[in-house]
Order: structure tokens, then C-alpha cells, then sequence
């Protein structure tokens, strides 16, 4: 009777302490995901299921959204050390186990599921910076030459093992994205990274013909320079002019659900994952694509508040992480849709497929509710 009556009292807890805001918000984001999968997918025999496995991704992301909300972050961050080498370890299974799907090879296959390293190493790294930046902040060392130039090593590690293990553009992209972010937020004067913008530029010849491939360089020079890297339009811009086009036939309230001609054809490319916030603009039309951009704008939000209710800068910069990274990736991913940016295989957090990067999500955002949870005096142990 005991364990029944603990049990209940813990029901009781998460749903009076937890953030239901942010688990609400991301339920709903992720039924309306799994809605325009199955519509996206409907015609694509290849893709049967996708919903279905979404489906699960999502059962099980809210499970570890539980779980993670009753772990406290100070116990997970005081093992940074082991954390960071569970990442390299992760991204290291791509160089045994790793498949190539189109130019990336960032997935290994378990029982036929695809799981994406670098998507599940984005929560222990967030984890890590805010660790390194939470320390050398309460230590009134963070401006220091030495400590930027240990954060940087850390950080300059992950991304380089994100971007030679899995040759995935987009993930490095939203991993430099989260760095800076909690960088600026967690007091880095704005000399450094005027500094770190003149050093990349005068790098910036060195990286692109050294780090690289020739597919990367097409990809970022796609929409600005077209008539050199496709001029025919057959290839990525090709995908890019249908995206657009599904779009911009949507109109206000969009053609309805599964009745899209684009969508349901199906001839864009990758519409279930990196583009599938065209199926909602054919499908749901202006208003949902807006309502998706709420949808996430709110999370965000929500992250940021909790943050900076959490009376600790080092949960305060955890919660800035997990927004920075729905941030970058919401931007991108709408972005590269409407031609703005370049195709560089970013999922829309909650509406993608992608059972990674679902799960990444959810765990991300059940660290910031067990924030919400135990908010705590402005102190620190060390690593």
C-alpha cells in the first residue's frame, strides 16, 4: 500500500509542479506533426507507417518528458565530464554503424529504426556548455582569455565530431547556433564575438575548400547564386520551386487535409520530413502555418520564462540552450521551405519526422519542466 500510496503522490506532484504549459504545447505540436505525416506520406508506399512510428516516437519522447522532469539538472550537469564523452562515444557509432541516406551519414540502424547521433548528443551538449559557462560565470572568470578559450575547445570538439562523423551540415549548423546563443546570454562580452566574426572570416577561404564537400558548398550557394549551381533547376532548387509553389497555393485556410495537389502527388522531395511545413502551407494554408509558428514561438517562450524564474544561472542557461535550439531550427527549416536559406537538412521541431529528433525534443523539454520544478538559490558545485 505504501509504494501505491508513493506513486500516487508522485502523480499528484507532476502534475501540480511540472510544467503542463510546455507538455501541453508540445502535445499539440506533435498530433498536428503526426496529422500532416500521415497526409504528406498517404500516396508514398515506401513511407507507409511513418505516422505510425511517429506515434511512438511521441509516446515515448512524453515518457522521458516524466522522467527527466523529476531528475534534477544539477546532478546530471555535475557529470559533465562523463557526459561529454558519452557524446563523443555516440557520434563515434557513425564511423562503425553509420549508413549514408542521400549526402549524409547520420543515422545508424537498430532492428530496422533509424536513430540519428547527432540529434540525441544536441541535450548533453547543451548540458555541458552550460555547465563550463555556469562555473567560469560564478567564478567572475567567464571574459577571461583562458576560459573562452577552454569553452571554445570543448565546443570546437563537438562540432567537429558532429560535422567529419556525420557530414551533416544542418545539425552542425543548429549546434554553433545553440553556442552562441548561450554565449551572448551568459554574459560573453560583445569584443568577442566581434573577434570571433573577424577570425572566421579570415578562415572562412581555409574551411570552405578544406572542411567542406563540394555538396555543402552547392547547398549554402543554391539561393544566392542559382544560375552556377543549378542552373536548370533540376536539383535542390527544383525541390525549393515546388516547396514555394505548394505554398503559395494554399491560400488562407490552405486546400484541406490530404487534399493537397502537391502533397498528394507526391513529387517534393523529403516533404514528410524537411519540407512538411509546405504540406501545411498547401494543405492548412496561411492559418496553419501560422499556427505552427505560434505553436513554437510559445514553447520558446515558455523555455526562456522558465529560465529566468529559475533563480540559477546555470538552469537559467540549460532553459536559453533549449530555446536557442528550437529557435535555429524552426528558422531554418521555414526558411529553406520558402528559398530564403539554404537546403541543409534541418527538421521543423514537433511537425518533422524524425523519431530522434521527436525524442530529442521532449527529453529537452522535460529537463527545463524539472527546472521549472525545483527552482534553486544562484549557486554552484564544481565539475
Amino acid at each position: 500500500m505504501e509504494t501505491v500510496a508513493t506513486f500516487y503522490r508522485g502523480i499528484v506532484r507532476f502534475f501540480r509542479e511540472a510544467d503542463m504549459v510546455l507538455l501541453s504545447l508540445s502535445f499539440a505540436s506533435s498530433i498536428l506533426g503526426i496529422a500532416l505525416i500521415a497526409s504528406a506520406t498517404a500516396q508514398v508506399p515506401l513511407h507507409a507507417g511513418a505516422s505510425d512510428i511517429q506515434t511512438g516516437a511521441v509516446i515515448l519522447g512524453v515518457l522521458l518528458f516524466i522522467l527527466f522532469t523529476y531528475i534534477d539538472i544539477d546532478l546530471i550537469a555535475d557529470k559533465s565530464k562523463l557526459l561529454f564523452l558519452f557524446s563523443m562515444l555516440v557520434l563515434a557509432t557513425l564511423l562503425v554503424w553509420g549508413y549514408t541516406e542521400g549526402d549524409r551519414r547520420s543515422w545508424i540502424r537498430f532492428f530496422g529504426i533509424g536513430v540519428q547521433p547527432g540529434e540525441i548528443v544536441k541535450v548533453p551538449f547543451i548540458i555541458v556548455m552550460a555547465k563550463m559557462i555556469a562555473i567560469y560565470k560564478e567564478q567572475r572568470t567567464l571574459n577571461s582569455v583562458l576560459s573562452l578559450l577552454k569553452i571554445c575547445a570543448v565546443f570546437g570538439i563537438f562540432l567537429a565530431a558532429v560535422l567529419l562523423m556525420s557530414e551533416d551540415l544542418g545539425t552542425t549548423v543548429v549546434y554553433f547556433g545553440i553556442f552562441a546563443v548561450m554565449m551572448f546570454a551568459g554574459g560573453v562580452k560583445l569584443r568577442w564575438f566581434a573577434l570571433a566574426a573577424v577570425v572566421l572570416t579570415a578562415t572562412a577561404p581555409v574551411l570552405w575548400e578544406n572542411v567542406f564537400h563540394e555538396r555543402h558548398r552547392n547547398r549554402i550557394m543554391a539561393p544566392f547564386f542559382p544560375e552556377i549551381v543549378d542552373p536548370n533547376r533540376t536539383g535542390v532548387l527544383w525541390q525549393v520551386d515546388l516547396s514555394v509553389e505548394a505554398i503559395a497555393t494554399g491560400g488562407l485556410f490552405g486546400q484541406g487535409l490530404g487534399n493537397g495537389r502537391l502533397t498528394q502527388s507526391p513529387i517534393i522531395p523529403a516533404q514528410h520530413t524537411d519540407f512538411i511545413f509546405s504540406a501545411a502551407g498547401e494543405e492548412l494554408g496561411f492559418v496553419g502555418c501560422i499556427a505552427i509558428i505560434a505553436l513554437m514561438t510559445c514553447i520558446i517562450i515558455r523555455c526562456f520564462h522558465v529560465g529566468v524564474k529559475s533563480n540559477n544561472s546555470l538552469g537559467l542557461l540549460v532553459c536559453i540552450g533549449v530555446g536557442a535550439m528550437f529557435i535555429v531550427q524552426t528558422i531554418m527549416n521555414i526558411g529553406m521551405t520558402l528559398d530564403l536559406l539554404p537546403v541543409i537538412g534541418v527538421p521543423l521541431p514537433f511537425i518533422s519526422y524524425g523519431g530522434s529528433s521527436m525524442v530529442t525534443c521532449l527529453v529537452a523539454l522535460g529537463i527545463v519542466s524539472g527546472i521549472k520544478m525545483r527552482p534553486k538559490p544562484i549557486r554552484f558545485r564544481n565539475m
